[in-house]
């Protein structure tokens, strides 16, 4: 399955196993809880998932990839015991508390999380030392003698032998302990992902492209030759910071991320390819709709690869609007929740003398909240922007009033209004200019390729793009939908591609 599914699965699971009945007890008794063990390519996106479900279902998590412990740190270190049996006192060997089972009762007291994901990386990678010690883990829950706590989830994740020749197989005892999942690397899939976290336009119109060097994993007599989705994420980062830096990703540094030699050289020369066309095509003028009859003469006439970036480009651009626009309205809903309250007569005359003090209090409770959830790992970078945002809206309200000697509620609630008013302006000004920067985009379509493949393609991704499929939901965009109707954009889309690859 691909990481999508196999991340759904996944939480499914977390849920039924921590669902408790009347009597406080798991509906799924703690022994019939299998541990879930992962199996898929490197970089394929297993880790990641770990955090992304902590995070929405609000439980810790502690990882750690085994093949950097040894066998003490895993199970704890020896140490002499004496005991009574039968009268008789003995020696006997216990062991200290293994690393990673202290480190979940920390996670807890430091974050008040009683339920959590142990993840365990490269399990199936360990050495002979401690393969007993993962045998055990794996079957009784247990690192040496001391068991992982009720609530706490573990989760497992390998590759499979055929990328890791250190990979050891399990005994089908192991193997029917365990809910197996095996996972696939789907561009398709990722592209969804990417649309989210912001993957350098480049690189998606690269792999519409060469949709077979988005995960390649090979062996030579020279040695492994591989690109990964991991990869191109965080060559994705590094190429957004160079470009605020002005500094270049030439060939050598793109092959420091996708260490296949032949698709490094392909991308970095598309690479620069695609910045001569972000000089050529001005996007911004487009969508501001100035649309250059020498310009979209050229563009119909240009490879399709220039097409296909230059329209990666525009739907970038706009999904770059898209986004700051629902920021905009993440923060009015978090700030419409922190002002819940302040209104008067939502409180009992007397309750606070000072509205500004009530005010304060919801700052340093917003505050305290976000160190918690900080902290504790909860929160992902999108929702630790939105905490921060709104937390600075709320120390600048503060100043304001105390700026204008403001202290009575329908004072101090009236400044509050045009604070919120302003923010709720500047979101509907957004929104209509987002309109207003679609219908230009069509409109440069339209004159560059009329109802042809391109429009297709560009659809598709209006249709594919996270940000785009939230805003189309709420601005009706009359083109949008008479060509999406027209048109059978997914199979188009994967035959138009395919004669090209």
């Amino acid at each position: 399955m691909n990481i999508k599914r196999a991340k759904e699965e996944i939480r499914n699971t977390i849920e039924a196993y921590l669902l408790k009945d009347e009597y406080g007890a798991y509906h799924i008794p703690i022994i019939r809880q299998r541990p879930i063990l992962l199996i898929g390519p490197p970089g394929v996106g297993k880790t990641q998932i770990m955090e992304q479900i902590s995070q929405e279902c609000r439980i810790g998590l502690v990882a750690y990839t085994i093949t950097h412990h040894t066998r003490q740190s895993a199970i704890g270190l020896p140490y002499i015991q004496e005991k009574i049996f039968n009268g008789v006192r003995m020696s006997v060997t216990e062991y200290t508390m293994s690393e990673i089972v202290a480190s979940i009762y920390e996670k807890t007291e430091l974050t008040g999380l009683r339920e959590g994901i142990l993840f365990i990386d490269e399990i199936n990678c360990v050495s002979e030392t401690l393969a007993p010690a993962m045998l055990q883990f794996l079957q009784c829950k247990t690192f040496g003698n001391h068991r992982i706590p009720e609530g706490w989830i573990i989760v497992a994740a390998g590759n499979p032998p055929e990328y890791n020749k250190s990979v050891r197989e399990f005994d089908v005892v192991t193997l029917d302990r365990l809910k197996m999942i095996h996972v696939e690397p789907d561009l398709k899939v990722w592209k969804e992902y990417a649309s989210q976290v912001r993957i350098h336009p480049a690189i998606l119109s690269y792999l519409d492209i060469k949709q077979q060097n988005f995960c390649q994993i090979e062996t030579t007599v020279d040695g492994k030759r591989f690109s990964t989705p991991r990869g191109w994420e965080d060559l994705s980062r590094l190429i957004e910071v160079y470009e605020k830096l002005g500094k270049t990703v030439d060939r050598d540094v793109v092959q420091q991320y996708i260490q296949h030699e032949k698709i490094a050289k392909d991308f970095a020369n598309y690479l620069e390819l695609y910045y001569k066309y972000q000089q050529d095509y001005q996007i911004e003028e487009i969508l501001e709709g100035t649309v250059k009859e020498s310009m979209c003469d050229k563009l119909a006439k240009a490879p399709f690869d220039e097409r296909l970036s230059v329209m990666s480009l525009l739907l970038e651009t706009l999904n770059n609007h898209f986004r700051q626009l629902f920021r905009k309205e993440e923060r009015l809903e978090r700030l419409l929740q922190l002002f819940k309250g302040m209104k008067p007569g939502s409180y009992e005359e007397g309750e606070y003398s000072c509205a500004l003090e009530r005010l304060e209090g919801i700052a340093a409770g917003a505050q305290a909240e976000w160190k918690y959830k900080k902290e504790a790992g909860l929160l992902g970078r999108r929702e630790d922007h939105l905490y921060q945002d709104t937390r600075r809206t709320l120390e600048e309200g503060i100043q304001r009033i105390k700026a204008e000697h403001l202290h009575t509620p329908e004072q101090v609630w009236g400044k509050i209004e045009e604070i919120f008013g302003e923010k709720n302006r500047e979101y509907e000004n957004l929104f209509e200019n987002c309109g207003l920067w679609l219908e230009n985009g069509f409109d440069f379509m339209e004159a560059a390729f009329g109802d042809s493949q391109e429009m297709v393609v560009f659809v598709t991704g209006l249709n594919t793009g996270f940000y785009s499929v939230k805003f189309l939901q709420e601005y009706s965009c009359e083109r949008y939908y008479q060509y999406n109707k027209r048109l059978l954009f997914d199979h188009q889309e994967r035959e138009i591609l395919s004669r090209l690859s």
